[in-house]
């Protein structure tokens, strides 16, 4: 794997290495000594996939809160994604920023995530897939979210929402957040 340092603190874009012959190829796409080698340190919970009929399909800004902060390992399998991430760590240089990164089934790319960021993407294709690992179990009184257009980040996403969830698309404004939903 080919770990490239992302563009704010902790993150990484891991670009699986392809052993390519007759039948196809094979890549590792985790590997905890790898991973551990670049100081990245993750204890897999639980692994997601999230499949996305419509081209425009949005999910996020999700994070959970502490005690249940969760780095996550985020993967394309179908299709193609903007995948996005904020800096919510209230120590960081970086805190409030984002980065975007395209995510496809033909690059195959994975995201690195650490704690303390919320994530979430939007579909550039219909019938995208999404496959996760994540270090936490879910723990539904700890999970919160930012709006995907809260003017505090400014993201700025490749294409139309055509489709969000009515829970996604109410998250209230991140400067308005009580302390106990803040990572």
């Amino acid at each position: 794997m080919i770990f490239t340092k992302g563009p704010l603190p902790d993150t990484y874009i891991i670009q699986p290495e392809r052993i390519e012959d007759h039948r196809g190829f094979f890549a590792r796409t985790f590997c905890q000594h790898e991973f551990a080698e670049h100081g990245l340190e993750i204890n897999i919970a639980q692994a997601n996939v999230s499949g996305n009929r419509h081209r425009g399909t949005l999910r996020g800004m999700h994070y959970q809160a502490a005690p249940h902060q969760e780095t996550k390992i985020v993967r394309c399998t179908r299709g193609g994604v903007y995948d996005v991430i904020v800096d919510l760590r209230p120590e960081s240089e970086t805190h409030g920023e984002w980065v975007g990164v395209e995510l496809t089934a033909d690059n195959g790319h994975l995201l690195y995530v650490p704690e303390g960021f919320a994530h979430g993407y939007i579909t550039l294709t219909p019938d995208a897939e999404v496959s996760y690992f994540v270090s936490e179990f879910y723990a539904p009184d700890a999970e919160y979210g930012v709006r995907y257009d809260d003017p505090a980040f400014g993201i700025e996403w490749p294409i139309a929402v055509e489709s969000i969830s009515e829970k996604d698309a109410s998250w209230p404004d991140y400067q308005r957040l009580p302390a106990a939903e803040q990572i």
